[in-house]
Parts: C-alpha cells; sequence; structure tokens
C-alpha cells in the first residue's frame, strides 16, 4: 500500500506538491526492526486465574517485561509506564501488554489481581502470568535471552516489543526516554504493518 498518492488534480502549486509529497514519504519512513526470532508457545496463569496460551497473542503487537510485585526498586516505575503505553494504545485493538513475573512463590494469582488493579490494568489488554520457575525460566532465559528467574528476584528493567505471530522486534531500555519514545513509534508502525 503506497503512503501517498501521485495523482493531484490541476498543475497549480509545483511546491506544495513537492513539499506535500516529502512529508508523506517521510511519515512512511522507518528504521528497520529485526527479527530476533520467534517466542514459542507457552501456557501460564493469569491475574484472573484463567489458562493463558501465548498462541492467543498470534494476532497482536505485544510489549513484554519482566516484574515481580513486591519490588521496592524498578518495578513500581516499570509498570507505571507500562500503563502509560496502555493510555497510548487504548484505541488499538491487537495491542497488548504482557508481565511475567519473576517470583511465582509469592506472586499468586490474588497477588496478581490486586497489583494488576493498583496499576490500572485493563482485563483483556494487560495480562499478568504467573507459572513453574522452570517455564518462567526458561522464557526469561532462552526466549528473551533476559537472564535468570532462579527465585534471586534479579531481573532486567527492558521491555521486549513482540510483532505479530509472536516475532521478537526489539528490547527497550524502560529508564531510558529516548528509548521508550522510540517504543511507542515502533509499536504504532507494527500496528500499521500488513499480518
Amino acid at each position: 500500500m503506497a503512503c501517498w498518492s501521485s495523482t493531484i488534480p490541476g498543475s497549480k502549486g509545483r511546491a506544495v506538491l513537492l513539499l506535500a509529497a516529502l512529508a508523506a514519504f517521510s511519515s512512511c519512513k522507518h528504521r528497520e526492526l529485526p527479527d530476533r526470532g520467534a517466542v514459542p508457545d507457552f501456557s501460564l496463569t493469569s491475574q484472573t486465574g484463567a489458562a493463558f496460551e501465548g498462541s492467543s497473542l498470534d494476532e497482536n503487537v505485544w510489549v513484554a517485561e519482566f516484574f515481580f510485585t513486591h519490588c521496592t526498586g524498578p518495578c513500581p516505575r516499570m509498570n507505571a509506564r507500562f500503563r502509560m503505553i496502555q493510555n497510548q494504545f487504548a484505541d488499538a485493538p491487537a495491542f497488548r501488554l504482557v508481565s511475567f513475573t519473576v517470583d511465582p512463590a509469592r506472586d499468586n494469582v490474588a497477588e496478581l489481581a490486586v497489583y494488576a488493579h493498583r496499576f490500572q490494568a485493563q482485563p483483556g489488554r494487560w495480562t499478568f502470568l504467573t507459572g513453574p520457575m522452570d517455564r518462567l525460566n526458561h522464557l526469561s532465559r532462552d526466549v528473551f535471552n533476559l537472564g535468570n528467574v532462579d527465585g534471586q528476584l534479579d531481573h532486567s528493567t527492558r521491555f521486549i516489543l513482540v510483532g505479530r505471530h509472536r516475532r521478537i522486534r526489539g528490547y527497550y531500555r524502560s529508564n531510558d526516554a529516548e528509548e521508550m519514545n522510540r517504543l511507542l513509534e515502533d509499536i504504532r508502525w507494527l500496528l500499521r504493518e500488513k499480518a
């Protein structure tokens, strides 16, 4: 699909036409987003207590993070940013947020539900997930390359952008304003991409 039409009636205002064409072309340009591999299907439990299958995200663009509910360090700031992202894309039906706990021993369904309410997570839009530590460890270490989930509560503060069909498209430092702006632009770009 072309971003602009080359057919404009009349021959007046060629300078205006040129400027309009350049503006339209520049709005179409976007840096290439690498394909960093696939997120395999997974099965965990959401804050509602329902089983959550990774394949349910196939037709969506989503951002993932690893966190824990009792964190007094970066996690509240990370989730405040997730709430901002949620609000930015409130009208995008094919956008989701996914928060994986690194503390499944304490982050049960009830804890996740309270935490989701605290950050005003929209049901069906922002999902908090828990499950067996080995599954969470596999996702963090082997799939997203963010380190171990092993009870130490050490975790990355990066956000992961995942495109349709569960393809990893980028990593962003959650404490960097410039990278957060880039994340918003990249989400918009992926939402416009054809599936």
